[in-house]
């Protein structure tokens, strides 16, 4: 069982306009995941310097950052970040160029627990609808053309309102898409735009929002979860054929 989970932190950026890594760090404390996806980890600009201290992520919490970063003060890519625990092994990773607009871009690690492989991938997606579905058609070219299959789950601020629309079909060939639930924005949330993409050897058994006192006021998103299972690996060479077809 692995619990994943997606949370834009608005560079620690409250609803009450200050900036509070001390309050983003509470948050990632209470969703208690195995991996979580940060999006907006990082300032836009300049040196693109991340909001939260990499050193107070290690000492305060049990998570390390997989290093997306382009300098030391970075924790991501285009602001995404990937926080594993200390007892999840990272094999590999790498950043994605995606088509824009405006900067964006998605993160992937391959990783492994309790002797199973499988892969992350990351993203933080378009406002504008043309650009959301160039960039997850790139993604998927990316993913499956350009990598060794592995059991992917796919998570990230979308900023897709919509479970209908044309963009969420484009994943629909390799995946199942999970909506937890509305997550922003976070006072009163009326749009679901995090969501949980999964290949076939995984399963959902539970999914949902984040919706403490504190995370209601940290950011303007709220953070999304989801409860997966992993297939054994005998299964695998089924989901990798099936893939190739």
């Amino acid at each position: 069982m692995l619990k994943i989970g997606s949370y834009n932190i608005q560079k620690a950026i409250g609803v009450d306009a200050r900036r509070r890594p001390d309050r983003t760090l509470k948050v990632i404390r209470e969703l208690d995941c195995d991996i979580l996806a940060l999006q907006e980890a990082d300032k836009r600009f300049g040196p693109r310097e991340s909001t939260l201290d990499r050193s107070s992520i290690v000492a305060e919490t049990d998570y390390r950052p997989v290093p997306f970063g382009t300098s030391e003060k970075s924790l991501g890519w285009h602001g995404n970040a990937l926080l594993v625990r200390n007892n999840i092994s990272v094999l590999s990773y790498q950043r994605i160029d995606l088509p824009k607009l405006e900067p964006r871009g998605a993160v992937t690690a391959d990783l492994m627990v309790a002797g199973k492989k499988f892969r992350i991938a990351a993203m933080h997606l378009s406002l504008v609808g043309h650009f959301r579905k160039k960039q997850i058609t790139s993604l998927m070219h990316q993913l499956h053309e350009h990598l060794d299959y592995l059991p992917t789950v796919l998570i990230g601020d979308l900023n897709e309102w919509r479970d209908t629309s044309g963009s969420i079909k484009l994943f629909e060939k390799h995946y199942e898409v999970t909506t937890p639930g509305r997550s922003f924005p976070s006072p009163m949330p009326v749009g679901s735009l995090d969501r949980i993409i999964t290949s076939p050897e995984f399963t959902v058994t539970q999914a949902g929002v984040h919706k403490s006192k504190t995370a209601r006021v940290a950011s303007d998103h709220l953070p999304v979860w989801a409860n997966l299972t992993l297939e054994p690996a005998a299964h695998l060479a089924k989901g990798v054929e099936a893939t190739s077809e």
